[in-house]
């Protein structure tokens, strides 16, 4: 059994989803290692990992404004860091920080409309960090 351990970052800013599937599967290109799982992890509390449909961009504007009707810009206790902040919190409560998918033949199975999106929660630019961890043989 063999692993591969990288950070890949990412620059964001004013919730936007950044569609990282092509990023990801570069990754997977060049590893030695042929089948295995790989674990997607985000190392923040204010953005998300998702899997969702990546032909028709409507989608992710009908999915934003689903989270901004969810999570919207109000007085919550926690607000130290701006009013997108605690709405962040919560979008990413609801969706996921952490993806696994199967690679076989260096390879993301993923279906045919799926795509692998980074949610930005929060207004100002950031940096953000995903953890990239693939083991396998």
């Amino acid at each position: 059994m063999l692993q591969i351990y990288k950070q890949l970052s990412y620059k964001t800013s004013n919730k936007i989803f950044i569609n990282i599937t092509e990023d990801i599967q570069d990754q997977l290109s060049t590893s030695f290692i042929k089948n295995g799982l790989l674990n997607l992890s985000v190392l923040h509390t204010s953005c998300s990992l998702m899997i969702q449909e990546n032909a028709d961009s409507m989608v992710q504007k009908d999915i934003l404004n689903f989270l901004e009707g969810v999570a919207p810009e109000k007085e919550y206790n926690h607000n130290s860091e701006g009013p997108d902040d605690m709405p962040a919190h919560l979008k990413s409560l609801i969706t996921q920080t952490q993806l696994t998918l199967s690679v076989i033949e260096r390879k993301l199975i993923l279906g045919t409309w799926q795509g692998i999106f980074l949610l930005e929660h929060r207004v100002l630019d950031r940096v953000r960090k995903i953890n990239f961890h693939l083991i396998g043989e």
